[in-house]
């Protein structure tokens, strides 16, 4: 029955589907498609990613490339580095801020809470006359406090004097407080009534160390915006994450539904320990769901500058941008993929075996030979690059396959099929 429906069934081209007839879309499903996100991206790559064990400070040429690729692809703001680091820090904070002005994204800088670590921020703005967010952070959680013999009236009399400071000298200032996912409700109202009264322009909420959870997120966003809305402030609310537990990503999506409207990431995820949210990825899951309509074709250039010039290995199976990430061998997969590019749809092939379209950020499918390739792979290997697919031809590249523990590389199979 089921082979005389299908020959019997006309056979559809993509002119006479409509698109979204071909993809049922669970994650919308429920609540239908989000719209635009009313949030903005802060690039934390240059400054909370170089504190990654493995990553190397990358020459301030390659800083200035990643910030344009940053603008480029729509993000909003950078944290460029922590004036109080030093003099190269702040040599290279300074070039950053004068190759930021004529951009649309703009410039801020981490600092603790403490005069001398804002001070320099001064003297940058007024060197190069580019406005400088401060973004004073400070510990919140009681095992922080505990660890570091912190009593919390001491704690807020800093943020007070340092969001007082910025005010003073005209900087914008982000309050931020570390470790926010293990906070004390009764600090962190206390600490953010504080820093908004004193002034501070954007609160932001911490998952320093990786801890929380979706749920999480959601109740910690929730009780910020009431207290927010209690004191009738018109503050921006940040969320930064980390990712120790491979929540990063799926945290600040989270945050992003329960109302904050910046969130931090990481070009890779680049950061302490396990690393942050991954910028890439990020834009990337926003953007096929409609909820950002931001040109992406400078993620591959943005990831793979960032990968070289902080040392960090993009890893072969790496989400979009590993190698691994549009490549099959494996006969079934290959042949749908395969038989969607016969029906000369491009927008078909990368999507019928790919959660993620290639195209959208400037790749494309990859089809070649391994142990579990059948003919067709063969076949198409030969046939893009203009060599007769003959029967013999496929037979000797597909007996090199089958005894090769692993897929065969270009030069192997086109030897094969030449022998």
């Amino acid at each position: 029955m089921i082979g005389t429906h299908s020959r019997n069934q006309s056979i559809k081209t993509m002119t006479e589907i409509a698109k979204n007839d071909l993809i049922y879309d669970w994650n919308t499903a429920a609540d239908g498609p989000p719209g635009k996100a009313p949030v903005q991206f802060d690039d934390e790559t240059l400054r909370d990613g170089l504190q990654s064990p493995s990553a190397r400070d990358p020459e301030l040429a390659d800083k200035v490339r990643l910030v344009q690729l940053m603008d480029q692809l729509g993000i909003h703001t950078a944290d460029i580095g922590l004036p109080g680091a030093g003099g190269r820090a702040r040599e290279h904070i300074t070039t950053l801020c004068r190759e930021m002005a004529p951009l649309a994204i703009t410039p801020n800088v981490a600092c603790r809470t403490v005069i001398s670590d804002i001070e320099p921020v001064v003297d940058i703005v007024q060197e190069t006359g580019q406005a400088v967010e401060v973004c004073a952070f400070i510990g919140s959680s009681p095992i922080r406090q505990f660890a570091e013999n912190w009593e919390l009236e001491t704690m807020l009399q800093l943020s007070r004097e340092a969001v007082e400071f910025c005010v003073q000298h005209d900087l914008d200032c982000m309050f931020v407080t570390e470790d926010t996912t293990r906070a004390n409700p009764d600090d962190v109202r206390v600490l953010y009534t504080t820093a908004i009264e004193a002034g501070a322009k954007r609160i932001c909420i911490c998952d320093t160390v990786g801890h929380a959870n979706p749920a999480g997120v959601r109740s910690l966003v929730g009780f910020v915006r009431e207290l927010v809305a209690e004191l009738g402030a018109d503050v921006g609310i940040d969320w930064h994450g980390h990712r120790d537990r491979g929540l990063g990503l799926a945290n600040t999506l989270s945050a992003i539904k329960s109302g904050v409207t910046r969130v931090h990431a990481t070009a890779l995820g680049v950061g302490e320990r396990a690393g942050n949210t991954e910028m890439d990825l990020l834009l990337i899951n926003l953007r096929l769901v409609d909820a950002i309509d931001n040109d992406l074709s400078a993620l591959s250039e943005y990831c793979r500058l960032a990968s070289e010039s902080i040392g960090v290995p993009l890893p072969h199976n790496y989400p979009v941008f590993g190698t691994d990430a549009f490549e099959t061998a494996t006969g079934v997969h290959a042949a749908a993929v395969i038989k969607a590019f016969k029906k000369g749809d491009a927008w078909l092939a990368n999507r019928v075996y790919s959660g993620v379209p290639a195209d959208m950020v400037g790749l494309e499918q990859a089809i070649t030979v391994g142990p579990m390739s059948g003919k067709s792979n063969v076949i198409w290997f030969l046939e893009k690059r203009g060599i007769d697919p003959s029967d013999e031809a496929v037979g000797r590249v597909l007996a090199l396959a089958k005894e090769t523990p692993r897929l065969l590389s270009e030069e192997e199979i086109l030897a094969a099929a030449a022998r």
